[in-house]
Parts: C-alpha cells; structure tokens; sequence
C-alpha cells in the first residue's frame, strides 16, 4: 500500500462572498486572528503526514505564494531588531511542507483544477482539501482520519460530518449503497424532502489516481463548468467510495457566519487571548 504523501489544495476562486475585501485579498488568506485559513489547512495536512502540498492557483493571488515562500529581507530585519522568535516563526513557514505550483487561468471549476495536479500526483493515493474550510480537532487532525480509513481498506474516502435538517441544502449529501457504509452517490444541496440522508461531504478527500480518468471525460455544467463532484459520481460507480465521520468541529470560513465564529472560538483556545475575548463579548452583550 503507497503511503498519503501528496495533497492537492485547489485556491483559484474568486471568494465573491466577501467582496469587496476578496478584490484585493484571497478568501484563503483572511486572518484567523493571527494566521490566513491557508496556513491552518497546511497545518492539518502536515500533521496528517503530507510531505508535498500543490496549491492550484489564481494569477491573481500571488500573495499566496509569497506567504508560503521564504521572505530573507523580513527575516533579516526582524533579527536585526532583537525580534529572532518572530523571525524564526517566519522562516518556519516555507519549511512546513514542499510547496508546488500551479495557475489555473480560467474559472473553469472544481474539477478542472484538480484536474491539472494529474502529473504532480502521479500514480499514488492523495489528499484534496478545500481551501476555506477548517475542522479543528483536539485528537486527530481531520485529514490524519481519513488517511488511518484509506490505510484499512485502500477505497477512496470522503470526509464527513451529520448536519442538521435544515441546512442540508447548503451541502453535498451522501447517499449510501442500502445497508453499507459504501457511497452510491452525492446528491448536491438537495432539499430537505430530496436529502437522503443528513450526512454531508465537508471538503478531505483520499482518492485513488482514477479519479483523473473520469475528471478528463467530465461534461462542462450549464456554467461552463466542470465539477469534482460529478467526476467522483461517476467513479463511485465503478469504484468504491466510502465515508469517515470527522470528530471535529467544522468552520465554513468562506461564509461570513463560520468565518467569525472561527475567530472567536479559535481566540478563545488562546491563552494571551481567551480573558481579553471573554470580556470583549461580555461588554457587547450588556449593549
């Protein structure tokens, strides 16, 4: 069995849910108080094991890899001002994982995007996250689950969490094969009397290497689109797919909602913070 080495982190959207900040700033980018979404997500995936991430990009973001690259003239100032853990910080990011790189030009979708990691990927097993969900986990880090399910039965995995009733039309739902933990399909936000489940794809993914074959025969959407989740429906019907349920809790950063519930709750896991935020909220509260 090949070991989860790889990971593929598609960053190319347009994040248009928090225009008019996104016109200048990636959503992945956004501060979780001190660190982007990214630099979580890359950490998830480090710990899990990932040794080489390949971020899909924009040529719009380019501040995205210039985070992730080394910055000698910060480092070298910081040093020079006495600041040489702020400074070792710093250059610890570009260490974090082997970093590649590739521009999407096109909004073409989803699946067109991973679509382009084919060569980077090879013939192995890899990982794909999204790029503005964060699942925090105390135990395991998300992606290291998946990987621990891919390791026991070598099927491709989908991370998943239940969801209430009444937000499953805003997720990919799982549809199970009849009385097995194996996928039959992915109904796309259905609504509630369409749902087949409450059991929601959140964005980790393990997947074979065949998942290319059926990216590269996808038909493009009424959007001139492809999508990753109708290359994985077609593949689940050749292959199977199965599901692990994530112990974690799941931010939707690319919401405004999840995106300040994440700054709160990750403040609050803070020690230099926690009594500052506690009482920040109390003051608001009395108004």
């Amino acid at each position: 069995m090949k070991k989860i080495r790889k990971a593929v982190i598609p960053v190319a959207g347009i994040g248009t849910r928090f225009l008019p900040v996104t016109k200048s700033i990636p959503k992945e980018m956004l501060p979780i108080v001190d660190k982007p979404i990214l630099h979580y997500i890359i950490e998830e995936c480090v710990e899990s094991g990932i040794e080489e991430i390949l971020l899909i990009n924009s040529p719009y973001k380019k501040c995205i890899k210039e985070y992730f690259d080394r910055n000698y003239e910060l480092e070298d100032i910081l040093k020079n001002r006495g600041k040489i853990k702020e400074s070792k910080m710093i250059e610890e990011i570009s260490k974090m994982a082997t970093f590649f790189y590739i521009t999407q030009n096109e909004p073409l979708g989803s699946g067109h995007a991973i679509g382009l990691a084919k060569d980077f990927v090879g013939n192995e097993p890899f990982a794909v996250l999204y790029g503005d969900d964060i699942i925090y986990s105390s135990d395991r880090p998300a992606l290291k689950q998946l990987v621990e399910k891919y390791e026991i039965n070598n099927s491709s995995i989908i991370g998943c969490l239940e969801v209430p009733k009444n937000v499953v039309n805003r997720y990919g739902i799982i549809k199970f094969k009849e009385g097995q933990n194996k996928i039959d399909t992915i109904i796309e936000k259905p609504s509630l009397d369409e749902a087949p489940s409450t059991v929601a794809g959140l964005g980790r993914y393990i997947l074979n290497p065949e998942i290319f074959e059926y990216i590269e025969n996808l038909n493009a959407n009424k959007n001139g689109e492809y999508q990753f989740t109708d290359a994985m429906k077609e593949m689940m019907k050749d292959y199977n797919y199965e599901v692990c349920m994530i112990e974690g809790t799941y931010y939707d950063t690319g919401s405004k909602e999840g995106y300040l519930k994440a700054n709160i709750d990750f403040s609050l896991k803070r020690d230099d913070l926690k009594d500052k935020v506690i009482n920040i909220l109390k003051e608001t509260n009395l108004k």
